[in-house]
């Protein structure tokens, strides 16, 4: 488990993302999403992920194949996929499996630990906030790229890499992990392919 005051991460190898996509997303449940700017570390504890894949999720971005948008979602495990949505915000995936595979977990909310004043002003214009502002500050995949900064920028990056990278984080037992169904998707939305970090106040929907 890392130790947030010294800082000393226990990176997660390249072989940890190079599985199916249904046996990583909730191994996530519990790491550290962790990005380093000029003069700190950004870091948070990954409480809730949604996994997609081709084939029979024609929800995810890689049923229709490759395209110029989703090809980093076609690379080997271990890269980060970002996209645009509704014209409005970012989102960030863990791209899963092998070269070719298409699939990827869609990093849903974090519980933020480090960094907390940088990612309020990032998404309230202010570095205190109020309990609820605190809950509120990751809980969404769009939030979540706006605290963190994370945008076309970091599209296609290694996640072994220095810049961005996940952490061994906690061990969380299996009966702390809730599957269920996607949300804010019309297409596969019976797949049970959601998975949460039980009552951690800091997911998005319950």
């Amino acid at each position: 488990m890392l130790n947030i005051n010294s800082m000393q991460f226990h990176k997660l190898p390249v072989e940890f993302y190079q599985k199916d996509v249904l046996k990583i997303a909730p191994r996530l449940i519990g790491k550290y999403l962790v990005k380093k700017e000029e003069h700190q570390y950004l870091l948070g504890k990954i409480v809730e992920v949604e996994a997609y894949a081709d084939k029979i999720d024609e929800a995810s971005h890689s049923f229709i194949g490759m395209t110029k948008r989703n090809a980093p979602m076609f690379s080997s495990g271990g890269k980060l996929y970002v996209y645009f949505i509704y014209g409005n915000h970012f989102c960030c995936n863990v791209v899963c499996g092998k070269e070719g595979i298409g699939s990827a977990v869609l990093i849903r909310a974090l519980e933020p630990l480090k960094g907390i004043e940088v990612m309020a002003r990032r998404r309230f214009q202010k570095s205190e906030v109020t309990g609820k502002e605190l809950l509120n500050l990751t809980n969404g995949p769009g939030k979540i790229c706006k605290a963190f900064n994370v945008s076309k920028d970091q599209n296609g990056i290694d996640l072994c890499g220095e810049d961005m990278f996940i952490d061994e984080g906690e061990k969380v037992p299996k009966k702390n992990i809730i599957q269920t169904s996607r949300i804010g998707i019309k297409k596969s939305k019976d797949l049970p392919w959601r998975f949460y970090l039980k009552d951690n106040p800091y997911i998005s929907i319950r």
